[in-house]
């Protein structure tokens, strides 16, 4: 009797758990972009790089009211190591920051969080080097953790909310499955799960490769 009561309760817990994973489960395929590594700047760190009341050009447009630049600065490091040519994105923001894959950071010699973009208390200090002058940042230099851009509407048919985590699975050959991957919900955004160039290569990431989210944490 008592390995009767074990079997039954055993199967209860499985079959719990069958359905408790059925309720994660969430299928929604999303583009995929790479997000190389960029920097967002104050006016005042502008106009510190490129000179008193200089503004940023736009080369081209990006989600959320956001453009890449045409303006571009050095990065510099511990130990005076550099990454020329990084791009600037606007428009200008209330903090400036860095966002930079895990191999730049080691390239740098420095050591950077792992953050959302605008978490950048007691993140890595960082130099930058424009035409006209240097920004010395305390804070500033982050990893961009992985996340999913989405409108409301897409949000609610997944249902989904601003800030979930999920794991997603890539679909393409390598199938490569990322965990803890925040949801970011607006308007203005549109549909792209943006990991940075680490992860793309180790995914195998190609354009026009989308990726599938599997599952909500």
């Amino acid at each position: 009797m008592d390995s009767y009561n074990n079997i039954e309760q055993i199967t209860r817990l499985v079959v719990q758990a069958i359905e408790s994973a059925k309720e994660n489960e969430v299928k929604m395929s999303v583009p995929v972009g790479v997000s190389a590594r960029h920097i967002h700047l104050t006016q005042a760190d502008v106009e510190t790089l490129f000179g008193k009341g200089y503004q940023l050009t736009k080369k081209k447009e990006l989600m959320g009211g956001q453009f890449a630049s045409n303006e571009q600065c050095t990065l510099v490091g511990l130990k005076l190591r550099a990454i020329e040519n990084v791009r600037i994105l606007g428009p200008v923001r209330s903090k400036s920051q860095v966002e930079i894959s895990a191999t730049d950071a080691r390239s740098l010699g420095i050591k950077a969080p792992i953050r959302q973009s605008g978490d950048v208390a007691g993140s890595a200090p960082i130099a930058l080097v424009g035409p006209k002058g240097v920004v010395y940042l305390k804070e500033g230099c982050i990893v961009a953790a992985r996340h999913i851009h989405m409108t409301p509407a897409e949000a609610t048919a997944a249902s989904l909310k601003d800030g979930d985590m999920v794991s997603v699975k890539m679909g393409n050959e390598r199938g490569a499955v990322l965990d803890n991957v925040k949801v970011r919900v607006d308007s203005s955004f549109t549909l792209e799960m943006h990991i940075d160039t680490d992860e793309a290569n180790a995914c195998a990431v190609k354009q026009d490769d989308v990726a599938y989210i599997i599952k909500k944490l």
